[in-house]
């Protein structure tokens, strides 16, 4: 006989795993970050600011560290954040250790990101003291659902 997990208990080990996520990163697992990191990975597109505060509804806080956790997700390497062509910032989840060897595809049109399997170019060779953290290759365009349909 198997047996399935209830709503309820489904929600807590989903919140259990992006707390885990976070502590992972060496950071405290806050309720904020917590609420906007499960949104991001549950979310089926980027989301904006104002999307991300209505999607919150009553557990929402303030605008200031609604930006502040946004700004430590994508400095954390847990979101990715997007500039639309309104020049409006969108933000989604990233997957853990993604950025390791790959090149992302942004769609100007609808926000997502896609992760391609194509390797990243070799770095260039950086001036004598430089010292590179991270190299990341985003090519923009528009998807294939936006591509091939009106938006």
């Amino acid at each position: 006989m198997t047996t399935t997990a209830s709503p309820t208990v489904d929600r807590l080990i989903e919140i259990d795993s992006v707390a885990l996520l976070i502590r992972q990163t060496g950071a405290r697992a806050t309720p904020a970050r917590v609420r906007v990191l499960r949104l991001l990975r549950t979310a089926p597109a980027a989301l904006s600011h104002q999307q991300i505060e209505q999607a919150l509804g009553d557990l929402a806080f303030d605008r200031v560290t609604l930006y502040r956790v946004l700004d430590w997700l994508v400095d954390s390497g847990l979101a990715h954040r997007n500039t639309d062509r309104q020049r409006v910032f969108r933000f989604s989840a990233a997957v853990a250790g993604e950025h390791a060897a790959h090149t992302h595809f942004r769609c100007e049109t609808c926000g997502r990101v896609f992760c391609l399997d194509t390797a990243p170019p070799a770095a260039p060779i950086l001036p004598e003291g430089f010292a590179l953290s991270r190299l990341e290759l985003d090519l923009r365009g528009r998807c294939a659902e936006c591509a091939g349909g009106s938006r």
